[in-house]
Parts: C-alpha cells; sequence; structure tokens
C-alpha cells in the first residue's frame, strides 16, 4: 500500500482534510490517469482533472497565475481573459501537449449535448519529463487522453509515478502527481480546497524548514535537471469569482516556495484554480484562511508526490532516485 507525507510525520500542517485529502474531496471534482510505461525509453501519460457537466455550455468561474511562464498551457489567454474554464484539465508531457488538446477538441465534438458548438476552448497543461522518458517520440495519443477523461472518478487518487507524473521528478527525487485537501472556515460556512500538483521542478528539497538534499540523506548527486515546470490545479466549493480565483491561484505558485522551488529560468511554474459552486462571491477581507490553506496544501500534495514515488531508471540510462523516507523522518524529526 502507498503511504503518504502525513503518514510519517512529515506535513508541517497538517490542518484539517476531506475523507481523502485530495483534490476529489471537492464535490463534483474528478481525476483519472492514463500511464505509459514502456521502460526504459517512454515514462509518461495524462492526468485529467474533470469537474462534473464541464463544456461550453457549462462553465466554471476560473483564474490563472504564472509565476514563469516558460512552458506550453494551452488555452490559458481565454481562461484569463474570460475567468472560465470550459474543459477538463489535461496535464500530460510537453510534445505531447498539442496532440492532448487535438483529443479535448475530439471529447468536446462527441458530446450530444455539444452538437451545435463551434469554439471550444481545450486546456492543456505539461511537464517536460526528457529526463526519464523520450519526449521526442510524443508517445501520448488521443485514446490516451480519452480513456483519461473517461476514467475520471471521485474517491482517492493514484499517487506518484502514474498519468502525467510518470516520468516527472522535483528537487532532484522522482516525484509526480501529489494532492490534497484542506477545509477551511470562512465567514459563510465550511468550504473545501482540493489541490493536485504535476510536481516537475528543481531546487533543494525542505521539509518543515528542515534542508533534506542529497548529501543530507546520504545520497550521491543523480545530476537531475534543475529546470523542469509544474503545474498546480486547485478546486473549490466557494463561491469566488474569477478575481479572487486568480489570487488564490497566486497562492498556489507561492506554495512551492514552502518546499525549496528555486523557480529556475526554465522551469514553467503555474496555478489554477476554479470554483464549483454559484452564488454570491465571499468579501476579500474573509479569504485569508482559504490563502493560508492553499499554501498548506500544495506543500503537502509536493511531499505526496516524493512520498509515493520510486527508484526510476529511464531514457538513456538516467535515473532519479526516490527518497529515502525513512532516512528523510530520521532527519526532520532529529
Amino acid at each position: 500500500m502507498t503511504t503518504r507525507a502525513r503518514d510519517h510525520g512529515l506535513v508541517p500542517a497538517p490542518g484539517r482534510t476531506g475523507p481523502h485529502n485530495a483534490i476529489t474531496d471537492v464535490p463534483g471534482v474528478l481525476v483519472g490517469h492514463t500511464t505509459i510505461l514502456r521502460p526504459p525509453a517512454i515514462h509518461s501519460g495524462v492526468t485529467a482533472i474533470v469537474p462534473e457537466g464541464i463544456g461550453p455550455d457549462s462553465t466554471v468561474a476560473a483564474g490563472l497565475h504564472v509565476g514563469n511562464g516558460y512552458g506550453k498551457l494551452i488555452g490559458s489567454t481565454q481562461l484569463a481573459e474570460l475567468g472560465v474554464l470550459e474543459s477538463p484539465i489535461v496535464l500530460t508531457s510537453t510534445l505531447s501537449a498539442f496532440r492532448a488538446a487535438d483529443a479535448l477538441v475530439t471529447w468536446m465534438l462527441a458530446q450530444p449535448a455539444h452538437s451545435a458548438v463551434v469554439s471550444f476552448n481545450p486546456f492543456v497543461g505539461e511537464c517536460n519529463d526528457g529526463f526519464l522518458s523520450d519526449g521526442r517520440s510524443r508517445p501520448v495519443g488521443e485514446a490516451d487522453v480519452l480513456a483519461a477523461i473517461g476514467e475520471a472518478a471521485g474517491g482517492p487518487v493514484a499517487e506518484g509515478s502514474v498519468g502525467a507524473g510518470t516520468g516527472t521528478g522535483a528537487l532532484g527525487y522522482k516525484a509526480g502527481i501529489g494532492t490534497a485537501s484542506r477545509l477551511v472556515d470562512l465567514p459563510g460556512g465550511e468550504v473545501t480546497l482540493g489541490v493536485l500538483v504535476q510536481a516537475n521542478f528543481g531546487g533543494t528539497l525542505r521539509v518543515g524548514g528542515v534542508t533534506a538534499g542529497h548529501a543530507e540523506l546520504g545520497l550521491a548527486d543523480p545530476n537531475a535537471p534543475e529546470a523542469g515546470s509544474c503545474m498546480i490545479i486547485a478546486a473549490t466549493d466557494a463561491p469566488l469569482d474569477a478575481r479572487q480565483l486568480t489570487r488564490l491561484a497566486r497562492r498556489l505558485v507561492f506554495g512551492l516556495g514552502r518546499t525549496g522551488a528555486d523557480y529556475s529560468h526554465g522551469s514553467g511554474d503555474y496555478g489554477v484554480a476554479f470554483s464549483t459552486a454559484s452564488g454570491a462571491a465571499p468579501s476579500d477581507q474573509g479569504l485569508s484562511p482559504l490563502f493560508a490553506a492553499a499554501l498548506d496544501a500544495v506543500e503537502e500534495s509536493v511531499l505526496n508526490s516524493l512520498v509515493a514515488a520510486r527508484t526510476t531508471v529511464g531514457f538513456q540510462g538516467r535515473t532519479l532516485p526516490g527518497i529515502p523516507v525513512d532516512r528523510l523522518r530520521a532527519l526532520v524529526l532529529r
């Protein structure tokens, strides 16, 4: 059974979580993965985050923050302009992003409810998994994207080397997909915030302020790339408007700093936040607890992505080590 960061006492701000401690704790949010493994050359895949009923005639309010724009975020300009999301969010590898966007259009055209639609904004993010996977082969096809969307479900979310996280690494270790949630008290009542990360960025790991690089954990330097990117998706059932969701999306990127991210030149760091709720937006003055929860959930999501992943030997023999959890726990507790 895969363990998670809080199972080892590695979550600095545990907080209150939903039943699965995942983005799917937000009602109406589903997640699906397609994992593509043809070792040693191919370690890639697709992760889809699907708000139930999403489509061009059934949008949700959304916001976007670009921490560093070194990446391919298809559909971002229209989302930023109109403040709405009208497609599932698909995450994949860099050179497969364009095929994934075309597959999303195929998905939309096949929906009976959308038979009259002539314009559609597919939303696709990516991370470069080229250290462990042959990105030039563009292994992701339409069927892989449609499978991830079609199999999206609520409940527990697989983490680590799965879906779009199959070939990614962060902070010098094998990482991948991670998720977490928080229950937050706002003036209007309790809401849920869920976060999912596709972790693939450089820096030196910190847990609760403790530096946990390769030297501290007794590992050889794997010469992993410092660049890579991170896609961070947040969902909430708080009825935030697009402007407030943009403010929330900023905190997602800020949260990476707690884990030791260095926001390097080649790291495309993006935060996307959407709301499944309708109704009057809350006052800005009451949003601070939600912002704090976003920082905590991003931190835990990254840690979950690391704890769930395992050492991987990939393309051209390149290797990313899985984090030695027992050593990490001993270091942090000491």
